[in-house]
This record gives C-alpha cells, sequence and structure tokens, in this order.
C-alpha cells in the first residue's frame, strides 16, 4: 500500500509542477511556455506510463494554452478564454431552450460577447446616457466579412438562388480580368 502511496505523491507533485507553469504570477507567458514545454518533454520521456501521458497531454495542450501572452485585457490561456465564452453560451441556451447555442455566436461573436457580457462589468441597468456614445458602433471587419461569407454560402445551398449566385460570381470574374 504504501509504494502505491508514493506513486501517487509523485504523481501529484508533478501536477504541482505543471499548475505552477499556469499562474501568471509565476513569471512571463514566454517564460512559463518555457519551463511547460521542458516539463513536458521531460514526462514524455520517462519510463512511468502516467508521466508519458501527461506529457502526451501536455503537448496536445500547448500550442494554445498561452495564447493570452501578458496583455492584461486578454485572456491568460485558453481555459480563461473557455471561461469567457461560457457565460454568453449560456444566456443563449436561456433564450430559446436548446442545449446548443448556435452558430450566431460565430457570425456575430466579436460584437455579440461584448452586448451578452455586459451585465457582469455593468451592474445597473443602462440609461440612454450609457448607451449614446454607443449609437454610431459599427462591427468590426472581421465580423462583416464572416457575415458576408454567410450570406454567399446560403445563397449556395439554395436551389433557387445558386444560378444567380453563380451568374453574378462569374460576371465579377470577368470584370476582374478585364479590369486594367
Amino acid at each position: 500500500m504504501q509504494p502505491q502511496l508514493d506513486a501517487v505523491a509523485e504523481d501529484v507533485n508533478e501536477l504541482c509542477k505543471i499548475n505552477a507553469t499556469l499562474d501568471p504570477q509565476t513569471g512571463t507567458s514566454t517564460q512559463r511556455r518555457r519551463r511547460f514545454r521542458r516539463l513536458g518533454a521531460r514526462l514524455s520521456a520517462s519510463p512511468e506510463p502516467i508521466h508519458q501521458h501527461m506529457g502526451k497531454t501536455m503537448a496536445a495542450f500547448a500550442p494554445g494554452l498561452f495564447a493570452g501572452g501578458d496583455d492584461a485585457d486578454l485572456p491568460t490561456d485558453n481555459l480563461a478564454l473557455e471561461r469567457a465564452f461560457r457565460l454568453p453560451k449560456g444566456h443563449e441556451r436561456r433564450i430559446h431552450g436548446r442545449a446548443h447555442a448556435g452558430v450566431r455566436i460565430v457570425y456575430r461573436g466579436p460584437s455579440l460577447l461584448l452586448v451578452l457580457d455586459a451585465h457582469t462589468r455593468h451592474p445597473a441597468p443602462f440609461s440612454t446616457d450609457d448607451l449614446v456614445p454607443w449609437s454610431g458602433a459599427q462591427p468590426p471587419a472581421s465580423q462583416r466579412e464572416c457575415q458576408r461569407r454567410r450570406r454567399i454560402m446560403r445563397k449556395a445551398r439554395s436551389a433557387k438562388k445558386r444560378p444567380l449566385l453563380l451568374a453574378d460570381l462569374e460576371r465579377r470574374y470577368r470584370c476582374a480580368i478585364l479590369a486594367p
């Protein structure tokens, strides 16, 4: 029984080391990423199967784990990013009563997330004076481009609108070729 407890204590120690690399208080994201990768490589090379599994899991998580960098306004890691997206999806589910939030978050996400999350930063009801500065706000270019692509794809899926879409695309192609 004691050897098993010692093995578990060693695994807990490794998990604490991994967790320390995720804490923004322990250094910059570059330093923490470097320690995370070294720790993952050491665990992958270990003869213990559980350490190898930890190393493999760490390698899978590494690309997005430190994506936020050191900017205080950005999520510190992909876990914080998932927490940020969880609130709007829950709100979306409460709106229509379905388990899936739908694609609305994808193609309206950049501006929709701010709206759905507004109650966390502004606990009181919004007044007209609070909203006037935003009356002329436009969605970001990435969101407008996403909506444009969505309109094209909806036409492409429609049997009635597809010929019109193809004709329009051909016309645009010809104009692009003939233009100097």
